[in-house]
């Protein structure tokens, strides 16, 4: 199964050439320029994975994928912004019916999901009151939404019944603390949020281990295997693609820089020097090894969903490594290729060093921890025990 599923209308020539033009920018502001997120919601691309019950194109959860891949050629912090706002219209499909329905009320749905469970939930009547910070809210800058993690009591006042949850919250119940001063990925507005003592009503909760399986309720309301993916593999997979693409940008760049780099202490052009091939050989070979892994990774799950079975841990597991994989290898194909650029790659003007600060960043998220994921692959293989929280 190829892993390159047609790209929406949205992701045109011309709307990867506005992100490049726009990326300067971008980085200045730390977040999405104002036209970059109006382009992307008049164009449709948040509407990909929303339910059609919704008005949404209910389009095979892969359909995601290609259009991020491509769009980081243009700006990876832009990719990774957009993506993830799509994605996470996808994970509000897996929440109730009721709070699908508020949270598709009024699109576009833009919603920021830290994940990682820093925050507590107090049981109450009716819901729970959700209290913490969170760091890593990616797009929060702009959010209308956001989605939390949190260890929740099942009955109040009990500590031992902590089981984790994610938690929909209106961005009005957040108060954003802006921390995000990076080297890179700066359009992301990727800042930290706190929130005191929220009340959340008991239909927007859903159990993590219901929706890192892919059997969280919202799925049942929609006959689409969109939504039996495992939350994991959809956000390791999809959160791969800006590097990927990146990468891919890279051996573009360094391919064009070929013939125009002369080295003055050598008296050549740098085509001309057979070690400049090897670089963009070895750079080619893996790329393509690359999307030979994601082909095969997408298609197990596809295959396995459309059976109607359960993706089991192990596949998860290893799917989560794939992802991990190909940001490693995305991240040293443009090391090599910076490395063999010369000193001139560094000019900020130069898009080269952009792509390589970005991608650093990138490779520093959790789910693509390197040795966890292999560590954690290895593990489920073997029967070993692995920790609740672990993102499997």
């Amino acid at each position: 199964m190829s892993s390159k599923v047609t790209a929406p209308a949205a992701v045109t020539d011309q709307f990867i050439a506005d992100l490049s033009d726009r990326a300067a920018d971008a980085e200045r502001l730390r977040r999405l320029p104002a036209e970059t997120l109006a382009d992307a919601s008049a164009s449709g691309l948040f509407d990909l994975l929303v339910p059609s019950r919704y008005g949404g194109q209910e389009a095979p959860f892969p359909a995601i994928l290609e259009p991020v891949r491509r769009m980081a050629r243009g700006c990876a912090s832009s990719a990774w912004t957009l993506g993830f706002y799509t994605l996470h219209n996808w994970m509000l499909a897996l929440f109730s019916e009721e709070a699908q329905q508020e949270g598709f009320a009024a699109r576009p749905f833009l919603a920021p999901a830290p994940l990682a469970p820093t925050g507590h939930g107090v049981a109450c009547e009716g819901g729970i009151r959700v209290t913490g910070r969170w760091s890593w809210a990616t797009g929060v800058m702009d959010g209308n939404w956001i989605m939390v993690g949190a260890l929740c009591e099942r009955t109040a006042g009990d500590p031992s019944s902590l089981y984790p949850v994610l938690a929909l919250l209106p961005i009005g119940d957040a108060r954003i603390d802006d921390v995000w001063h990076t080297d890179g990925m700066r359009a992301t507005g990727s800042n930290d949020v706190v929130i005191d003592g929220a009340f959340v009503p008991a239909h927007r909760i859903v159990k993590v281990t219901d929706i890192y399986t892919g059997a969280a309720p919202g799925a049942a309301l929609h006959d689409a295997d969109t939504y039996r993916w495992p939350m994991v593999p959809a956000l390791a997979l999809l959160a791969a693609m800006p590097a990927l693409g990146s990468a891919e940008r890279a051996v573009e760049i360094y391919t064009e820089r070929l013939s125009q780099r002369f080295l003055a202490y050598e008296g050549v052009m740098q085509k001309d020097k057979p070690v400049a091939s090897i670089h963009l050989g070895s750079a080619s070979v893996r790329l393509r090894a690359l999307d030979a892994l994601l082909a095969d990774t997408v298609g197990e799950i596809e295959d396995i969903i459309a059976a109607g079975d359960p993706v089991e841990r192990p596949v998860r597991a290893h799917a989560r490594l794939a992802a991990a994989h190909i940001v490693h290898e995305s991240r040293a194909v443009i090391a090599e290729l910076l490395g063999a650029s010369g000193a001139s790659a560094h000019f900020l003007g130069n898009p080269l060093q952009r792509v390589k600060r970005d991608v650093d960043v990138i490779a520093g998220h959790v789910v693509f921890d390197y040795d966890t994921s292999r560590e954690l692959a290895g593990a489920v293989t073997m029967g070993a025990p692995i920790p609740r929280t672990a993102m499997v």
